[in-house]
């Protein structure tokens, strides 16, 4: 599930210099160990407490209990977007960036190790973004934040009274927040570079569905159900509650969304680019940033490209040759998509099965819950919604029923977001208690690869016919390989969309509405795809790699073991210490 982006990372640390004054020497090699280790610990987690403080959402979908982390209560943020502060920004980046090398050594352990290489690696690429940062987009119909807020503030769970306290102040600082995005989006048009109208069209047209009917308004609801399973309030806690949520949503969030509308009308006509990234001045480079930033990915466009293409040449002639070698294959494979199970009893397979190529889980409740009715419309077809670090429960996968999913494409949904995808990787990185930045330097390519990787697996899992099976998940990977090639054809090399209309017309997908959909979703979602796929890719590719180096030392498992305890970084971070593990 994602998460507001707050303002960018890495403040000033004004804290941290005097964590690095008087480190002496030691008379010991293992004090200077732990001297070292202990300063980078305490620069790190200095770092960690100041930045998720700066977002509400972030910390209450991180922490369930802040103060046992030295955080105080604040009052309640959904964080900052602006321009103005830009030479701040990178000028704190540079600064963070000196402090970070001077506790660079070979004595730190290597989680420590780890951390810092991930951490070097994300002030870098965040520093690439210097000038282009008019370019950055806080709203899209599919992943923006007037998208993803009435959601988050749906599942904030209350765990204490503060917490209520707390979600009434974000919805009461909703409107605030909206202007910010609006001065943002105007200096964004004065510039050239608003979006088309087609984009804004589709955000004014969500906006106004989320505020059509306020006095009806679906977080009303939940909101009073949420109150009624908190135990400890009388009925007139409750009363006075509903009413300040009332009034507050009226007053503050729906007036954002209002606000949002109005501003985005005025703001139609002064963006021309119905294309790419590309056609915008600095546009490749920032496709470039998000490649990095999102999706851990550092080789060129070209490589990236050439890899895709390659994996489409031979998806292509795998499913070629097995439908030469039995034609009945789309048949049977129909009668695997037919095939019923219950997804409590498919999550309690995938555990059973997962065991011959994953360590075994660790032992963790999860629950099954369904999206609540008036959030199906806006919820993808079902979800893992992370629990805070300190607690690693509760763990829910939301399945949303007007997704209509049954058969295997219900069982590999659950392999992605259960086990062994999203809620198992998350236990077995939390649970090792890596150094706190790493929760911030979470890497999407990673995250997404990894689920995507297991779907190759799920497949598998789910059949007794294995060429059936296999020939479902080629097409999986084929139709993400398409979307993934037009994501870089979009954004890198300019494709418009007649050019894309011909690319998806070689491969069957000729209807002009689906193709001008796919168009509009791909150009709304730069670099989104290629975490999924090219996340995936990067899996394969290195576990090839490593089959090839350690020959018959090679073990499936213990492959994935290393993977799962680097945990989730960029890719050439996790290539370095998964050989290193390996080779130990």
């Amino acid at each position: 599930m994602k998460q507001l982006c707050s303002k960018r990372f890495f403040l000033p640390l004004l804290l941290v210099l005097a964590l690095l004054t008087g480190l002496g020497l030691g008379t010991y090699s293992h004090r200077l160990d732990q001297q070292k280790n202990q300063a980078f610990t305490d620069c790190t987690d200095e770092l960690f407490r100041q930045e998720i403080s700066e977002n509400t959402l972030n910390l209450h979908y991180t922490l369930a209990d802040p103060a046992a982390y030295g955080i105080s209560p604040g009052a309640p943020s959904l964080g900052s977007v602006s321009a103005e502060d830009s030479c701040q920004r990178f000028s704190s980046l540079r600064e963070l960036q000196e402090q970070i090398e001077d506790l660079s050594s070979h004595r730190l352990t290597q989680e420590n190790q780890i951390a810092l290489d991930a951490l070097r690696l994300t002030l870098a690429t965040e520093l690439s973004l210097e000038n282009l940062e008019l370019l950055e987009e806080p709203l899209s119909p599919s992943l923006g934040i007037q998208a993803q807020l009435p959601v988050l503030l749906a599942e904030y769970t209350f765990r204490t009274r503060q917490d209520i306290e707390d979600y009434l102040g974000l919805v009461s600082s909703a409107d605030a927040y909206f202007q910010e995005i609006l001065d943002f989006e105007r200096e964004k048009a004065a510039q050239g570079l608003f979006m088309s109208d087609t984009s804004a069209d589709r955000i004014i047209e969500q906006c106004s569905a989320f505020i059509a009917d306020p006095e009806d308004n679906y977080l009303a609801g939940i909101f009073t159900e949420k109150l009624s399973d908190f135990s400890g309030l009388t009925a007139g806690e409750q009363a006075d509650y509903e009413s300040r949520h009332r009034a507050a949503l009226e007053a503050h969030l729906i007036a954002g969304y209002r606000l949002l509308v109005e501003g985005l009308e005025e703001l139609k006509g002064s963006g021309s680019n119905e294309n790419g990234l590309c056609y915008l001045p600095g546009g490749r480079d920032y496709y470039r940033y998000l490649l990095r930033s999102g999706a851990g990915l550092y080789e060129e466009p070209d490589q990236l490209r050439d890899r895709l293409l390659r994996q489409l040449t031979e998806d292509t002639r795998e499913m070629r040759s097995l439908l030469t070698e039995n034609p009945q294959l789309l048949v049977s494979s129909q009668s695997l998509e037919a095939s019923s199970q219950t997804p409590q009893a498919i999550l309690a397979e995938l555990q059973e099965k997962m065991l011959e190529d994953f360590p075994a889980p660790e032992k963790a409740s999860y629950e099954i819950k369904y999206v609540h009715p008036d959030l199906e419309d806006y919820l993808s077809p079902a979800f893992y919604l992370t629990p805070p670090i300190d607690t690693l429960s509760p763990n829910a996968i939301y399945i949303n029923p007007s997704s209509g999913m049954e058969g295997i494409s219900l069982y590999t949904t659950l392999a992605h977001e259960g086990f062994p995808g999203h809620l198992y990787q998350t236990l077995y990185f939390s649970s090792s208690k890596p150094p706190l930045i790493r929760h911030l330097l979470g890497n999407s390519g990673y995250v997404e690869g990894w689920a995507t990787y297991i779907e190759s697996y799920a497949y598998g899992y789910a059949g007794e016919d294995p060429a059936a099976s296999r020939l479902l998940w080629l097409n999986r990977s084929l139709n993400l390989c398409l979307c993934s090639l037009l994501d870089m054809g979009i954004h890198h090399y300019g494709w418009t969309l007649t050019e894309a209309a011909d690319f998806l017309g070689r491969f069957g997908i000729t209807d002009p509405a689906s193709v001008e959909d796919i168009f509009q979703y791909t150009v709304e979602t730069p670099g989104n795809y290629l975490k999924y796929y090219l996340g995936y890719l990067k899996f394969l590719d290195l576990r090839e790699e490593m089959k090839e180096e350690l020959g018959k030392d090679f073990d499936l498992k213990e492959f994935h073991r290393a993977v799962l305890t680097v945990g989730p970084c960029q890719f050439p971070v996790l290539e370095k210490y998964v050989r290193e593990l390996l080779n130990t």
